[in-house]
């Protein structure tokens, strides 16, 4: 503890850091319209940047948008503002956050309008698929971000680090794939990409927030919030939290079930194969449907048999659809002396 007490005092918040913070967060003052159309204009171009990454499937693409992506300055706006009791600051950021999302989900849903019928895949696609089934080891890595964020915000000397949080912490490009479901009519994928957007937002405004606490943010603010109403602010984001955890638990569940069924079916079916030239290429699990790709030649044994052992391993409810890839052998003529 002794050490951890070190860090935190050497790296508080005084007095004179307020201000140059606030500069970074709060869009006020003179520069405040210069700073709305700063926001606006990277946001736009961040998003045309990461729904073409996405429809893509650029990995590359969606960092370079996740690095220049501003959302996350109003959103450590509002963590900042409830820790300073600053509730007028807070709100306008919470409104900065909104606006953005809105705009965020429109410009993608008007780009896969156009796109959507020749170029998306909801199956294969990597930057789609990896989006629509958060799960709470995503909560966790949020938290540690939100932590992150907070932190190298709030040293100067540390803001280098500042573009690695960006690409730990993905805000755009879930907003992204939000749009571009909405777009092709897929509420599922809109919804999974939404869960992981609303886990990263709380978790910045709970671990942000909570960093920017333990660092005397409040304190040394002009306007300290008092013990009651900032434990108050804190306990409707935790609330906000566990609301969310509660979907990606189910989702976690979900997840860990398919891969230990995929993991059974795949050394069940290789055993039924096992006196056999056949192998099993490849086992997905969809809830209770399992597909199981096998490449060989020759007979297959006993169907039923495999049926009984999944049933009696994975339940009756399973479904199976097993696909065969004959093996092909190609004869070439014998090259001899003439």
């Amino acid at each position: 503890m002794g050490v951890f007490r070190n860090i935190v005092d050497d790296n508080k918040f005084t007095p004179e850091d307020v201000p140059p913070f606030e500069g970074k967060l709060f869009f006020e003052g003179a520069k405040r319209r210069v700073n709305l159309e700063r926001f606006a204009v990277l946001l736009f171009l961040s998003t045309v940047i990461a729904t073409y990454g996405v429809l893509g499937d650029s990995t590359a693409t969606i960092i370079g948008a996740m690095i220049i992506a501003p959302l996350m300055i109003p959103i450590m706006g509002t963590a900042a503002g409830l820790v300073m009791g600053d509730m007028g600051r807070a709100g306008r950021s919470f409104l900065r956050v909104v606006g953005g999302v809105i705009g965020v989900i429109f410009t993608a849903w008007f780009i896969g309008s156009f796109l959507n019928a020749t170029i998306v895949s909801y199956t294969t696609n990597s930057a789609i698929t990896g989006r629509i089934s958060p799960s709470l080891t995503d909560l966790a890595g949020a938290l540690a971000c939100g932590a992150a964020g907070a932190f190298a915000m709030s040293r100067s000397d540390v803001a280098d680090s500042l573009p690695g949080v960006a690409i730990s912490i993905s805000l755009v490009p879930p907003l992204c794939v939000v749009g571009i479901g909405l777009s092709g009519g897929e509420l599922a994928v809109a919804w999974g990409a939404m869960l992981l957007f609303l886990t990263n937002f709380l978790s910045i405004l709970l671990a942000g927030g909570g960093t920017l606490a333990l660092l005397g943010l409040s304190a040394a603010s002009t306007k300290e919030l008092s013990g009651t109403a900032r434990r108050k602010a804190f306990i409707y984001i935790a609330i906000g939290a566990l609301l969310v955890a509660v979907p990606l638990a189910v989702t976690s569940i979900r997840v860990a079930n398919e891969s230990l069924a995929e993991l059974q079916t795949q050394r069940l079916t290789q055993l039924w194969l096992d006196q056999t030239d056949y192998r099993v290429t490849r086992v997905e699990a969809d809830g209770w449907n399992l597909n199981v790709l096998i490449n060989g030649s020759g007979d297959l044994p006993d169907l039923d048999e495999l049926g009984t052992d999944l049933q009696s391993t994975l339940g009756s409810r399973i479904k199976m659809i097993i696909r065969v890839v004959p093996s092909e052998t190609l004869l070439y003529p014998e090259v001899g002396p003439e």
